[in-house]
């Protein structure tokens, strides 16, 4: 690790002692597995007859020996998501790139993928959080025919890749490869959608001029643009060395995005057991790697569901991240991106300006990556550090620019917008939450003000339009983590609570659920844990009492005297409206199991 900064290398390292014996045991496993070879050649003929029956004769005479390899398709496909979509020509283009390198591509199984868009703010938005899982058990399901030598993963979304990340090192014998779909074209100017919302939330506009200025913002194929949960993803898997070098921003439909579908199916084949390059994901990534995905995350300004996702995505491999790590990183590593809603760009002029080629040559050189990690592309992170180009059919690399094209939406690592990720912990008598504030002016970065106590954000939203909330408050949002709700996002209050911003107003919100990939210029101290439903003193706060959310200092407090606060009793809800109707009632399981917000919101043990 000589070549990273010693903030990064010693995370890094304390990462790996703390994960020492759980990486172990998973390494014994997937090594145990993965020297078995090829599962298929083992199956009886009934068996293997059932799994190419459906095949044509080319691919079946294939798959009756023990040569050609074969790859899983995971897809998340469906046609009422912009975002997924595209994945619907994918397959074709899989197995069609698939014989040309001598090899079969089967689908093996599909996974949900639902929208944060279309729940925000409704009761399906309480399966979200579980879907992540459910993606991961799905996936699962897929791959356990054992008739595959390595997988491809076709997601974009939220929950969507964390859960196929779960699955693909839950299958970590295999290698693994994730295909983006792409963002949607530029639509209407964040600002522009900003601006709207906030009018229509202070009832000087109404339904048609917002659904007109929202359909304009959301307008075809492709990713939300702004740099939410989706596109966290998709750079993720960048700086993790899942994707094909360069392939995270380009727009769906188009020749460069089918050629880099293609180019990632015959790079898959190429690196399983039947090969010389075997690269199975378990062993691929490795703490170096969730590192680098983490410091990422805070050059991008990506979204806080990460802090999550991350630590379950990590578990998986046998990795124990913590948000003391994620935390700690952040402090080392500069803000290089004003993307919507940390500005007023949005991913495709991002990736105009040099993109992830640009930043992790910067980050990279200036000792913030490990750059000696494997990748699905070989050794090293070079290879990221590059533009995709198509000449011909073929798909060319050509050195990140040296300069940022936009220095107002990429900045080089001697200019940052801020010094820090602006992701960071905070710890106190009301338990252990996280805040980000990069988008969050200087002089609202300390709030201390009087709590205004609610069971749901339809609460604060009604007491919002009766005008009650017109003075300085922390919005106590409790009965909201993973064991009472599902732990939705609470990205529905964003507008409310800007305009209370904006009319001069000191205010903050405080909640034990979560705010989203979108979170913005109002200070949030979310994923508030204990949760109140596990007796976290959050359940004890009461109207009035002051609340400091101190994001310099790391601090959540109530400022009660301490014997006083100890002897309340906490709190009670009437939750039985969130068991039902929606499919809420048939997550009774996962709410009653899941597990607290730092070590990953997971039903998993």
């Amino acid at each position: 690790m000589s070549d990273v900064q010693k903030a990064i290398a010693d995370v890094t390292e304390r990462i790996r002692e703390r994960s020492r014996s759980s990486r172990e045991t998973y390494l014994e496993r997937l090594r145990a597995r993965a020297a078995q070879g090829p599962k298929r050649s083992r199956l009886s003929c009934g068996n293997l007859a059932h799994g190419f029956a459906a095949c044509g004769p080319s691919d079946k005479a294939e798959l009756m020996g023990d040569e050609a390899p074969n790859l899983g398709i995971i897809t998340a496909y469906n046609d009422m998501l912009s975002a997924h979509q595209p994945f619907e020509r994918f397959p074709a283009l899989i197995k069609e790139a698939a014989r040309e390198a001598g090899g079969v591509a089967q689908v093996a199984g599909g996974v949900p993928a639902m929208c944060d868009g279309v729940t925000q703010g409704q009761a399906g938005m309480e399966l979200s959080l579980f879907s992540r899982d459910v993606i991961a058990m799905a996936a699962g399901i897929g791959l356990s025919h054992d008739m595959f030598d390595a997988a491809v993963y076709l997601g974009v979304c939220d929950k969507i890749v964390p859960g196929l990340v779960i699955a693909a090192l839950t299958f970590g014998h295999l290698p693994a490869v994730f295909i983006p779909a792409g963002p949607m074209t530029t639509g209407l100017p964040n600002d522009e959608k900003a601006r709207i919302r906030q009018l229509y939330a202070e009832g000087k506009i109404g339904r048609d001029e917002l659904l007109k200025a929202e359909s304009a913002s959301y307008h075809g194929p492709g990713t939300c643009t702004f740099y939410g949960t989706a596109n966290s993803n998709q750079m993720l898997m960048e700086f993790m060395g899942l994707h094909m070098p360069g392939a995270s921003f380009v727009n769906p439909n188009t020749p460069l995005r089918d050629a880099l579908t293609k180019e990632a199916t015959k790079r898959a084949l190429a690196i399983t057991a039947l090969g010389n390059e075997f690269t199975p994901v378990g062993e691929m990534i490795d703490e170096r790697s969730i590192v680098n995905s983490v410091v990422g995350l805070h050059a991008t300004g990506g979204s806080t569901n990460h802090t999550i996702h991350l630590i379950a995505m990590a578990a998986a491999a046998g990795i124990k991240l913590t948000w003391q790590d994620i935390s700690d990183l952040s402090d080392a590593t500069p803000l290089l991106a004003r993307v919507y809603p940390n500005g007023l760009a949005d991913v495709n002029h991002f990736h105009a300006a040099g993109g992830l080629g640009f930043m992790i040559r910067e980050l990279a050189d200036a000792g913030l990556l490990h750059r000696d990690v494997r990748t699905v592309f070989g050794q090293g992170l070079e290879p990221y550090m590059v533009e995709a180009k198509l000449e011909g059919d073929t798909v060319k690399r050509v050195p990140a620019p040296e300069k940022s094209h936009d220095e107002k939406v990429l900045a080089p690592i001697s200019k940052p917008f801020q010094p820090n990720g602006g992701l960071k912990m905070l710890t106190g008598n009301l338990g252990k939450a996280v805040i980000k504030i990069s988008a969050v002016k200087p002089d609202r970065q300390v709030i201390e003000a009087p709590a205004v106590v609610f069971h749901g954000q339809d609460e604060l939203q009604e007491a919002f339009r009766k005008g009650e909330l017109e003075k300085d408050f922390v919005a106590v949002i409790r009965f909201q983590g993973p064991k009472a709700n599902g732990m939705p996002e609470l990205h529905k209050l964003t507008p409310a609570l800007g305009v209370l911003q904006d009319r001069g107003y000191k205010v903050a919100l405080v909640t034990d659920g979560r705010m989203s990939g979108a979170s913005g210029k109002v200070p949030a101290a979310i994923h508030v844990t204990p949760e109140a439903l596990d007796g976290g003193p959050i359940g004890k706060v009461l109207n009035g009492d002051m609340v400091r959310v101190d994001a310099i200092e790391g601090t959540l407090e109530v400022l009660v005297p301490a014997a006083e606060f100890e002897a309340r009793t906490a709190a009670t809800a009437d939750l039985s409206a969130n068991a039902h109707g929606t499919g809420r009632e048939l997550f009774e399981t996962f709410r009653r199991v899941a597990g607290p917000a730092d070590e990953g919101a997971s039903v998993f043990a």
